[in-house]
């Protein structure tokens, strides 16, 4: 047996495979996909194309762009017994564990359950690009008593979400940072959901249920869960004069500070910049602009007193806000985008695969001896 590799708590450094999906740039504080700057990608494409090219591996023609618009728009419809699920979800229910039991029916309805060839992952995967939104504007509408608004097959993916979800398409700007923002969370390496959905997929286990594993994993607010405690913290601080002084407090008590600090970057998260341009954009359109304000007073106060830089959790928390989603609705359009990065990954993890089984350190009792019940009371 090879000697084992004692490793840094949590895999912090540790390269555990490779990957030809996306890269994570610290020392030039860069992202790129497939090879192509994420930043370039939101001014210059669409989510459908990114959503195509984190998978496929290229850029698409136009005519492949269409096909697979076809196919996503086929799919958007979830079944009547779907939907009487959702019915019966707790209003009180976090829209994730929602999401997740709803990625779960739709993977039992899936007669194809083990067939994990590649060409029945790419149609399982868009079959869940297309439904996920569906079942989070359902779920949307069912929480506030609402009727179901079905998807509208003349839309694109962002539109669409939000005639769902309120019956009616916004601006061209608001639609335009909503797609920068599905691109910006669409992918980003070996972070923990996406190593636990190829975790899962190392089992030999099927793609639904690799995802719902991912769901689980981003969840967490040390993970995807942080936009929304980002702006639970803004609408705490509350107006811009008490902002200074909160992250002043919360710094003396070694308060933890949502949206701000990466594993990985150390100089600042290389999608900020594009999503803060974007968020400021919202603000000028909504008339919120206080939002921008405190974040701009956070965001100065933590790089003066502390050096550490926000995360694109940071921007995208009030973006989404003022485009006028429920907070706890914010996680879930993260899973709107990254279930693109996620069967990227579960498909490249598939194609060369080895089970992903690591050992521990016992730091428990030594091997002792069991002792009768009776035993361990006169003891």
């Amino acid at each position: 047996m090879a000697e084992n590799i004692k490793v840094p708590k949590g895999l912090a450094g540790v390269i555990t495979d490779d990957t030809s999906i996306s890269k994570v740039m610290p020392e030039s504080n860069s992202l790129t996909y497939r090879g192509y700057a994420v930043q370039d990608l939101c001014e210059k494409c669409t989510f459908e194309e990114v959503a195509y090219l984190i998978v496929y591996g290229e850029l698409p023609l136009l005519t492949e762009l269409n096909d697979f618009v076809i196919k996503e728009r086929k799919y958007r419809n979830i079944s009547d017994d779907l939907l009487d699920v959702i019915k019966k979800f707790p209003k009180n229910a976090h829209p994730m564990d929602s999401l997740r039991t709803g990625v779960s029916f739709i993977g039992m309805e899936d007669q194809r359950i083990w067939d994990d060839s590649f060409d029945t992952n790419i149609n399982k995967y868009i079959n869940m690009l297309a439904k996920i939104p569906t079942i989070i504007a359902a779920n949307f509408r069912h929480k506030k008593g609402k009727d179901f608004v079905s998807p509208n097959n003349n839309l694109t993916f962002s539109e669409n979400f939000f005639h769902m979800c309120f019956d009616k398409v916004p601006s061209k700007e608001v639609v335009k940072a909503f797609d920068v923002s599905l691109i910006l969370y669409a992918e980003h390496s070996f972070n923990a959901s996406t190593f636990t959905s190829r975790v899962i997929t190392s089992t030999n286990s099927d793609i639904y249920s690799a995802i719902c594993g991912g769901i689980g994993a981003l969840k967490g607010p040390l993970h995807g869960g942080a936009n929304e405690q980002v702006m639970y913290m803004l609408k705490e601080i509350g107006e811009v004069n008490n902002a200074k002084h909160w992250i002043l407090d919360a710094l003396s008590n070694k308060k933890k500070i949502m949206g701000f600090g990466h594993r990985v970057y150390k100089f600042g998260d290389s999608r900020v910049p594009t999503m803060t341009k974007y968020a400021k954009k919202m603000a000028s359109s909504t008339g919120k602009e206080k939002w921008i304000q405190i974040s701009n007073i956070l965001n100065d106060t933590m790089i003066e007193e502390k050096n550490i830089y926000p995360n694109l959790d940071f921007p995208a928390g009030p973006a989404y806000y003022m485009m006028g989603f429920d907070i706890e609705m914010f996680t879930p359009i993260f899973v709107m985008s990254r279930i693109s990065g996620w069967s990227a990954h579960i498909i490249e993890q598939a194609a060369n695969n080895r089970i992903i089984r690591p050992l521990s350190s016992y730091v428990g009792p030594a091997q002792r001896k069991v002792l009768s019940i009776k035993d361990r009371n006169t003891t």
